[in-house]
């Protein structure tokens, strides 16, 4: 598990012959990646001819079935929004291997046109059919009512110091009633965690990386999901992008609020760290949008 062991800058000999394998190549140089917010395993891997590929290996269940949804994308998905797959392989722990984007420019910071681009992507991926089989973004982990699960155990998000017990019961109601009133449903295909992590410019377009959370469903809910972390890397308020959405930000205001005050999932994890950043600019949006007193 991530933050449970120390990295080592080469797989052990099993995985580094499942890779090759997996590729076709005589691999002659090995990089570990760090980062993401799983505990997946990440190479950038180099063949005896000079190409090169990013290589992501499962390391428990929840990264394998992450995996397996990312292949079932790969497989049918084409455009200049997604990096190439080059290999897959199944099994127990399964690993992709995708073309290596490690030379592109990766936000932040965002530059101008970079918000241009990156809407460009989206409306790319809206208007591409999506694979068979793909879920509906109402059956999606953030459609759990985040602000019922704050109501019931307001502790947590309390503990954060950011508004007080008074604020919490007086805009409770209102957050709950635009939660309530979201569209989930929509047939466009949705990328569903574009962030500045997830995001990188190449080639004068912007690429979507990590679609294991990929589903169909309404489209300004997707480009909603980035504006909190956009916002918070220094680029425009939610609203300038997309006004007259106070559903979404309830949503994702929720959303957070609901996870940003707890443990971490497992040691060494950042994703509380990211998600309290994601909800202090996400809470003012939906306060804003709500006509609710900013905390």
């Amino acid at each position: 598990m991530a933050g449970e062991r120390a990295p080592h800058p080469t797989p052990d000999d099993d995985t580094a012959r499942r890779v090759a394998r997996a590729l076709g190549w005589r691999i002659v140089a090995w990089r570990r990646v760090v980062g993401g917010y799983t505990p997946a395993d990440r190479y950038v891997v180099t063949g005896d001819d000079g190409a090169t590929a990013f290589v992501k290996l499962a390391t428990e269940p929840m990264t394998a079935d992450g995996l397996r949804a990312e292949r079932r994308v790969y497989d049918v998905v084409r455009g200049p929004f997604l990096p190439r797959r080059l290999a897959f392989e199944d099994g127990p722990l399964p690993l992709l291997a995708l073309e290596d984007l490690s030379a592109a420019r990766w936000p932040p910071p965002w530059r101008a046109g970079d918000v241009d681009a990156v809407l460009a992507a989206f409306d790319a991926t809206h208007h591409t059919p999506p694979p068979p089989g793909t879920p509906p973004l109402s059956a999606s982990v953030v459609n759990n009512q985040g602000w019922a699960l704050v109501e019931a155990d307001p502790a947590p998000f309390l503990a954060l110091g950011l508004v007080t017990p008074a604020w919490l019961r007086t805009a409770l109601p209102t957050l709950r009633a635009a939660e309530h009133a979201m569209v989930w449903e929509g047939d466009a295909f949705l990328h569903l965690d574009v962030r500045s992590d997830n995001v990188c410019f190449h080639d004068g377009r912007a690429v979507l990386v990590d679609w294991n959370f990929a589903c169909v469903g309404n489209p300004a809910f997707d480009v909603g999901c980035w504006l909190p972390s956009l916002h918070a890397e220094g680029g425009p308020p939610p609203e300038a992008i997309l006004p007259r959405a106070p559903e979404v930000a309830a949503v994702l205001a929720g959303y957070f609020a609901a996870r940003a005050g707890l443990p971490p999932p497992r040691p060494g994890s950042r994703v509380r760290d990211v998600q309290r950043q994601q909800f202090s600019t996400a809470l003012p949006w939906a306060c804003r949008a709500l006509g609710l007193a900013v905390p």
